[in-house]
């Protein structure tokens, strides 16, 4: 039998998405083994789901630079030898170098129909913007601040009335079947980046898959 996908996982909070993913794995829907959790948070509730050995986690204040820290963050992950990288709620922006040592082998769940709100404060700047629709990407990780191909998304409506937390819960209902489809086909090797675009069963991927009411990605 084939040794399980390593997967890595970033997270800077609670690990809500870490969870699922550790649901999924124990339920037999993921096909997987989270072999360590790394935060920028030494008191990220995230660290709390993993056993002591498979934890890392440095606040950047504690190193001279952004480089630094980085340098020491990719040197934690690379000991684990994960075949990939996970990025669920890590608020920290990754450095240029960061990415690149993880080319093609790091992804990101952001809260926003990318290449729409970049950044932070997603929902609060949806509903300012008047959008109809709202939701979540998992796309590849490039240098560029959540520029990277985008190889899956889900979408909720933007309801009259809505605040910004209200609308934060919707998306955050999405977030983890999005999260949990999009690393099933990347482990089943059914998911690529080549030259800045999403490979998916060989071909290439113009448009983001889209996450069913079933919680099925389709084209």
């Amino acid at each position: 039998m084939s040794p399980l996908p390593r997967l890595a996982v970033l997270a800077s909070g609670r690990g809500s998405n870490l969870q699922c993913l550790q649901d999924a794995i124990t339920a037999g829907q993921l096909d997987a083994q989270i072999v360590g959790v790394f935060s920028d948070k030494p008191a990220a509730a995230a660290l709390e789901k993993v056993a002591p050995a498979q934890r890392w986690a440095c606040s950047p204040r504690d190193y001279a630079d952004r480089e630094a820290f980085d340098s020491a963050l990719a040197d934690a992950v690379a000991a684990s030898q994960p075949d990939w990288i996970i990025c669920a709620g890590y608020m920290r922006i990754l450095g240029a170098g960061f990415v690149q040592r993880f080319s093609g082998r790091l992804v990101n769940i952001h809260p926003s129909l990318l290449p729409l709100h970049k950044g932070l404060h997603t929902h609060a700047r949806a509903i300012e913007a008047g959008d109809a629709e709202h939701g979540a990407s998992v796309h590849f990780v490039v240098p560029e601040l959540d520029a990277g191909a985008v190889i899956a998304q889900a979408r909720v409506p933007v309801l009259d009335g809505d605040s910004a937390e209200v609308l934060a819960k919707r998306v955050l209902a999405v977030e983890h079947p999005l999260l949990l489809a999009s690393v099933q086909l990347l482990v089943a090797g059914r998911l690529a980046e080549r030259d800045g675009m999403v490979h998916y069963d060989g071909q290439s991927v113009f448009s983001p898959l889209r996450l069913d009411s079933a919680g099925t990605l389709r084209r």
